[in-house]
């Protein structure tokens, strides 16, 4: 087994919910094997409080978590990357940069928490149900065999896994 680390990249618009709980969770969930960042197409000048919340919640550190452009992971210095999943559906939709080296991508577009209106608790819960799908996708990526396949492959895997219902993984 191949100590490299894979470089991935969850892409929203606002970088401040979403694409936040999948870096998040990836790091968690398998931070030996993945380095995750996010980064939005038009991202706000910070996190969302629900979202910091449910972070909190599940025992991830977000001490380093902070909304970024996703023009900062174009640069020349920036990583390369080797997936690139947006996570909403605007974001999927918009102009994003071209990724060196042509990374693995998918789409695992799923609904928006922030735009939710209501009590708290029906925001609350929204969050709740946002960060639940995206660590069943998430859960669903870490255990793929990525190393013994081949990228028509893996890019089909991770199709499917987009494809499944964010409320239950199936």
């Amino acid at each position: 087994m191949s100590d490299r680390k894979y470089n991935v990249l969850f892409i929203c618009v606002g970088n401040s919910a979403r694409s936040i709980f999948a870096e998040s969770i990836l790091r968690k969930a398998a931070g030996d094997r993945f380095v995750a960042y996010s980064a939005g197409t038009r991202p706000g000048s910070q996190l969302n409080p629900f979202a910091v919340k449910v972070l909190h919640d599940k025992g991830h550190d977000t001490s380093l978590l902070r909304s970024k452009d996703v023009s900062e992971f174009s640069r020349p210095d920036a990583p390369h990357f080797d997936f690139v999943f947006t996570v909403c559906n605007q974001a999927a939709n918009e102009e994003c940069p071209a990724w060196e080296g042509q990374p693995v991508s998918g789409h695992w577009g799923m609904t928006d928490p922030v735009k939710v209106e209501g009590t708290n608790a029906e925001k609350a819960l929204a969050f709740q149900q946002a960060y639940g799908a995206l660590k069943n996708r998430i859960e669903a990526f870490v255990a793929l065999p990525i190393q013994s396949l081949d990228r028509i492959a893996l890019q089909e895997a991770v199709d499917d896994i987009g494809r499944t219902d964010p409320r239950t993984g199936a």
